[in-house]
């Protein structure tokens, strides 16, 4: 049980630095964001790129290197999310929801088949691995590695929390997602801070990509499209548009889908895991964190 819930723990630790992207962007725009797991992907393969370039330096200090990488990653994702935010969504924000929704799916397919001409089709192998030594923990197996990852992913998650609620551009994020056009009138460039929103959330799902690529050791052009349904997923539980609860639903769906692997198997963990969310939303449809929002008309 140690184990499973141990193993719960380190995927939910991937969505929901995945989720936190998409609940900023939704909380600030109110759009979904539904290239955002390919930013994940976008990640993994410029982590890819620059292992491969500095691979004498990475052989003798693979975890300096491997930090020094994704801090990289983390700056090329993030500026990929402020393009595509000024090229695709702004021109768009007064458009129709739709509208933006049929370019976040246009924006997905662009980044996705765009790295496939770059990249090819095939997958391709890491050229760091972690994996070294392990450490039993009540009956469950515990890598290092795994340490280390859910280690920088919650250093990532409190550092944003605290950006969000403390800093002065924190404040403007959620002044814009309750009133914009308050926001704008009381000074706060609009743009802005949308633009930094979307840094930030592409950085994170850089940084997801590239752990992601280090310990499973293996990366394809496709590999965002899944994480994307569930980042989403998991920010739909925990209520999206609110931080903590991308946080919380992150590692509520790593957990069951690692105990819907353990108890039904590995080819019914995704049935098990969207089976839940739809029974969750019938019993609560903001999620587990989420306000429900009234219009005043």
């Amino acid at each position: 049980m140690t184990q499973i819930i141990w193993n719960g723990l380190f995927v939910g630790s991937f969505y929901a630095l995945v989720a936190l992207g998409y609940s900023m962007v939704y909380g600030i725009m109110k759009l979904l964001n539904f290239a955002h797991g390919d930013l994940y992907m976008l990640g993994a393969f410029i982590g890819f790129a620059l292992l491969t370039s500095f691979s004498g330096f990475t052989a003798t200090l693979s975890l300096v290197a491997l930090l020094v990488v994704l801090l990289l990653s983390m700056v090329g994702t993030g500026l990929a999310g402020v393009a595509i935010e000024r090229i695709a969504y702004r021109p768009l924000r007064s458009a129709p929801r739709l509208s933006l929704l049929i370019t976040a799916v246009g924006a997905s397919f662009a980044l996705e088949y765009g790295m496939r001409i770059i990249a090819g089709p095939n997958p391709q192998v890491y050229p760091v691995r972690l994996g070294g030594s392990s450490v039993h923990v009540l009956g469950a197996r515990i890598g290092v590695a795994q340490l280390v990852l859910i280690g920088v992913a919650i250093a990532l998650m409190v550092t944003l929390n605290a950006m969000v609620m403390r800093s002065r551009q924190g404040r403007a994020m959620r002044a814009i997602a309750l009133d914009p056009v308050a926001a704008r009138l009381m000074g706060v460039d609009v743009n802005r801070v949308i633009a930094m929103a979307f840094f930030i959330g592409s950085a994170l799902a850089g940084a997801a990509g590239v752990m992601a690529g280090s310990y499973y050791g293996s990366i394809n052009f496709l590999m965002g499209f899944i994480i994307g349904l569930k980042a989403f997923t998991a920010a739909v539980i925990g209520g999206i548009g609110s931080f903590k609860g991308a946080m919380l639903g992150g590692v509520v769906l790593g957990l069951l889908e690692s105990f819907g692997t353990h108890f039904l198997g590995g080819q019914w963990r995704d049935v098990f895991a969207f089976a839940f969310l739809i029974l969750f939303l019938t019993v609560r449809p903001t999620g587990l964190l989420g306000e429900r929002v009234t219009e005043r008309v």
